[in-house]
């Protein structure tokens, strides 16, 4: 279904041309990441990992980074709502209007979520796994750690407001526009199950972080944050709820760091318990309130139509 400001393109080949350009940005982003990388530093791209350990090359880390999210993630989203819209901020949930209601209560919605993600963490680091995969995913785990600890730095407030920018603000901003304004908004317009739309791109956004210790937790927020935008429409709430969360823990680890604790120990450090998922249905609860005061506009507004002539072809 179209509205006037359709370019034709049904919401199932969005969903496929979104996929294609972010592996073809990836590539993009790669390579202007590798050529970045070595004009600041003089080292090969190879060794950035390593080299990320050393504090002189922090400034390269962060520029790689915010190069992966803007052109990886953000590029291709409103490049792909461009080609399907002539209105592609609308498209993607950027205009509707939000209140400081909704603004709050999105907020507290991810600060109780929080307290259960504890528990999908607890599960996942209690999993049954062969001793040769636990030594991959640990490996795994120490990469990113080691990554995310390059970022932040945090040895006074200037670096933590800094931090904020880098894994709060950016990736909120870059992941929310490609998994929920764009993946999941496509596929549920095209298939018309929210449900299902929303556990698909959740499992998506939680597998590209490539952590698996950290996969439940980032499942279950994924499908919190998929709800606040089916809810509402406004990308920007859930924008908003995504950097609450990643601004929540950069909080805790700079904290941390300040009593003198490590940045990759305060990171690794997993408090999760079985606890944690008593806080459940507060969430589901809020999520249901969230509901009745988001707002959504109206998916098809007067003026809706089908393009008869592209009937039975990927555009109709």
């Amino acid at each position: 279904m179209y509205d006037k400001d359709s370019k034709g393109i049904s919401f199932t080949a969005g969903f496929f041309m979104l996929i294609a350009f972010t592996i073809a940005a990836s590539v993009l982003a790669y390579v202007i990441s590798k050529y970045v990388w070595q004009s600041m530093t003089g080292l090969d791209f190879s060794m950035m990992l390593e080299a990320s350990k050393n504090p002189a090359n922090r400034d390269a880390v962060r520029v790689v980074h915010c190069i992966s999210a803007v052109v990886g993630f953000l590029l291709p989203a409103i490049v792909t709502a461009w080609a399907l819209n002539h209105r592609p901020m609308k498209l993607m949930g950027f205009t509707p209007k939000m209140n400081w209601q909704q603004i709050a209560i999105v907020c507290v919605i991810m600060f109780t979520a929080l307290w259960v993600s504890t528990s999908f963490s607890y599960l996942n680091d209690h999993l049954p796994l062969s001793d040769s995969l636990r030594q991959t995913f640990d490996k795994m785990e120490q990469e990113y750690t080691q990554q995310a600890s390059a970022i932040l730095g945090l040895t006074n407030i200037s670096e933590y407001l800094i931090a904020i920018a880098m894994m709060a603000i950016i990736p909120a901003v870059c992941e929310e526009a490609l998994f929920r304004g764009g993946l999941q908004n496509y596929l549920t317009r095209a298939t018309r199950k929210p449900w299902l739309s929303i556990i698909i791109v959740s499992i998506i956004f939680s597998a590209l972080h490539f952590s698996f210790y950290g996969f439940l937790s980032r499942l279950f927020l994924g499908i919190v944050l998929g709800l606040i935008f089916e809810y509402s429409g406004k990308l920007w709430l859930s924008i908003i709820a995504h950097f609450f969360n990643n601004a929540f823990a950069v909080t805790v680890v700079y904290i941390m760091s300040q009593n003198g604790k490590p940045i990759n120990e305060a990171m690794a450090e997993n408090d999760g318990t079985w606890a944690g998922v008593l806080a459940l249905p507060v969430v589901i609860a809020l999520l249901i309130f969230f509901k009745k005061i988001a707002g959504k506009p109206k998916e098809f507004p007067d003026g809706t139509v089908k393009n008869e002539e592209l009937r039975n072809t990927p555009f109709y």
